[in-house]
């Protein structure tokens, strides 16, 4: 049996785990319930390397493996089975997922020492990354819909798992709603795909994206992308993002790395056909990525909260495989999804590992010089801070080139791409600014938390800074997999069975060569800026930049009034359009048919309901008649 049937066992785990979990809830005790948690995740990542060696063992023709589960749901010429589908690509989002995840999962039985919910902490963590399991393996894209569902659902407690905290509620609540916007978007591009294509499994369902007519394709690719920005944090629908950071530190690195905000990548990447054949999707793609990108970037330049400028971050970085992907780089959309696995998990962890020595402070107006007694937390964490910002060798130079490049290129028939090359390219300049400030002002600088603390800053135990060296070791070479190398596949020639779209490359060594050192030049530009200005920390208490920028700093402070316009919109335009609505068509229409129907089943029920009398003479009299009138009818047909 080749061992990529075993790819069962990868969901197994975490499954297993949420069950063991929950039966022992009232037993299990700290730690036991977190080691529990953490090796079934190492055992779905020891599964996923298993099943990979099998894949990999394959002919490359032969690389897309269906297999078939028990009937889900079947209703007339509609089936639908627990079908799994393992391939380049779902095994590639596997790997990260697992070994990202089983990271997060070992730092968070340090950090979560001492929780009243321990256990229920791991629990909803298995939950999690099964549901994002699911969502990555499903053979169609209604199991997919289960796994997108119950990430959400995992979101929502999670974010709000400190629910005691208004708001941490209101958070959750935040998010919950958000996604749901896009679940629409995801639900009608389903009855899309059916209604025209008979099927709602993958491969044949992407097979068969060709014979659609232009505008349907277009539809069904527009829909799938509401549902990934929604998921995915983009364009107005970030809101949700940065206030998803009122969770435990780690539960933010497991959103905003392994898991969640990375499925809508996914799901556009998988359903590529469906962009390919309708173009003008590709364009709304790749340019709300763009400015989502630069949008994001500013408001981190000028945000003094530890995790929300890395919740910015991260929808910047969003905003760059976004790009990827409207311009048809899909494998360098996935490329720079893998190594902003690594790096962002580490910096969010790092940030969970100076507030678990800050006494929970994490406003960096109070931090500054913990590099002295933070030294792993600090050397790991700069290795993130080089990496985001493109700094050769590290990870994230190889994967944002490819994007910039790419964008440069051009392709999909992208309109504009030369001006989405320069969009990229001065949010990249950003990223390395913003995230040099955050270095400067946790890590170097003054100390300004003295007289603050009830004692010096600490480095944390072992279980929480051996993650950080594994992912600062993967944020250093993780570049190589996709450098090509002889005798060995790289990651785009890997996914070429998944993804057949040919890589956008630069037209010469020339023009490619140009377009890389642009790309480290602006990173290294952005790196000098950030420490020139906060070299000596805060001048008076006040960020010296926010304070340059005046009226358009506080304009990016408050995220440029998105979320208040968001706000305003589903409160006033919003409300007035759903009480409006209320009376004719709910109440009116859908509760008057459901209603009615109830009322004339009721009617009938009642009439027929004097019938029964209880009367055993009146039942024998019933059948007596009966009986009588079948006979009657028997002889008259003999007769004739």
């Amino acid at each position: 049996m080749n061992a990529v049937r075993l790819a069962w066992l990868i969901p197994a785990f975490p499954l297993a785990g949420v069950v063991l979990l929950f039966l022992g809830r009232r037993h299990l005790k700290e730690p036991v319930s977190g080691w529990i948690a953490t090796l079934m995740m190492a055992g779905a990542f020891v599964s996923a390397v298993v099943v990979f060696s099998g894949l990999h063992s394959l002919d490359e023709e032969k690389r897309q493996v269906a297999l078939k589960g028990v009937e889900w749901i079947k209703a007339g010429g509609f089936a639908v089975r627990f079908n799994l589908l393992v391939d380049p690509l779902s095994i590639t989002m596997v790997l990260f997922v697992t070994g990202v995840g089983a990271l997060i999962h070992l730092y968070s039985i340090g950090y979560m020492h001492g929780q009243e919910r321990f256990t229920r902490f791991f629990t909803y963590l298995n939950l999690f990354a099964l549901s994002m399991l699911v969502l990555v393996l499903a053979g169609n894209y209604l199991l997919l819909f289960l796994g997108w569902e119950g990430v959400g659902l995992c979101s929502y407690l999670l974010i709000s798992f400190w629910f005691e905290r208004p708001s941490a509620a209101r958070a959750g609540k935040k998010a919950f709603v958000t996604n749901r916007v896009g679940d629409f978007g995801f639900m009608l591009a389903m009855f899309l795909i059916f209604s025209h294509l008979g099927t709602l499994d993958l491969l044949p369902a992407l097979s068969s994206a060709p014979h659609l007519s232009e505008s349907t394709a277009t539809a069904v690719a527009l829909l799938l992308y509401l549902a990934a920005a929604g998921k995915s944090a983009q364009g107005p629908l970030f809101i949700w993002l940065p206030d998803a950071m009122e969770g435990p530190t780690p539960v933010s690195a497991l959103i905003h790395a392994a898991t969640m905000v990375t499925a809508g990548v996914y799901l556009l990447v998988r359903s590529h056909p469906f962009l390919e054949h309708g173009p003008a999707s590709g364009d709304v793609v790749a340019w709300v990525g763009a400015i989502t990108a630069f949008v994001a970037a500013t408001i981190a330049v000028v945000n003094f909260d530890i995790k929300r400028v890395l919740a910015y971050s991260t929808i910047s970085q969003l905003g760059y495989m976004f790009l990827a992907v409207g311009v048809g780089a899909y494998t360098a959309a996935i490329f720079h999804m893998v190594t902003h696995a690594f790096f962002k998990a580490l910096m969010f962890l790092g940030a969970g590992s100076v507030m678990h020595g800050m006494e929970d402070e994490q406003d960096m107006r109070f931090m500054g010089g913990l590099r002295k007694f933070m030294p792993i937390t600090a050397i790991t964490f700069i290795f993130g801070w080089l990496a985001i910002a493109g700094i050769v060798p590290f990870a994230g130079f190889w994967s944002k080139d490819e994007i910039l490049a790419a964008a440069w290129v051009g392709g999909a028939g992208v309109s504009g791409h030369y001006i989405l090359w320069f969009v990229g390219a001065v949010t990249a300049l950003l990223t390395a600014f913003y995230m040099t400030r955050q270095v400067w002002l946790v890590f170097y600088s003054d100390e300004r938390w003295r007289g603050r603390l009830h004692h010096e800053p600490h480095e944390s135990p072992k279980v929480m800074t051996f993650p950080l060296v594994v992912l600062a070791g993967l944020s250093l070479v993780g570049g190589a997999l996709n450098i090509p190398k002889s005798g060995f596949k790289n990651l785009t020639e890997w996914l070429h069975t998944a993804v057949p779209v040919e890589p956008l490359e630069a037209h010469s060594f020339g023009q490619g060569f140009m377009l890389s050192t642009i790309a480290v030049i602006l990173g290294g530009i952005g790196i000098f800026i950030g420490v020139r200005i906060y070299r000596n920390g805060l001048v008076n208490g006040e960020d010296p930049v926010r304070v340059r920028l005046g009226a358009l700093g506080r304009f990016f402070e408050r995220g440029w009034y998105i979320d208040p316009a968001v706000s305003w919109f589903v409160d006033k335009p919003g409300r007035a359009v759903a009480e409006t609505l209320a009376q004719p068509i709910d109440q009116g229409l859908i509760d008057g048919a459901v209603n009615g129907v109830a009322g004339l089943v009721a009617g009938v029920g009642a009439r027929v309901r004097k019938i029964q009398t209880g009367f055993v003479r009146n039942y024998a009299l019933t059948l007596f008649s009966g009986a009588t009138v079948v006979l009657f009818v028997f002889l008259v047909r003999g007769a004739i």
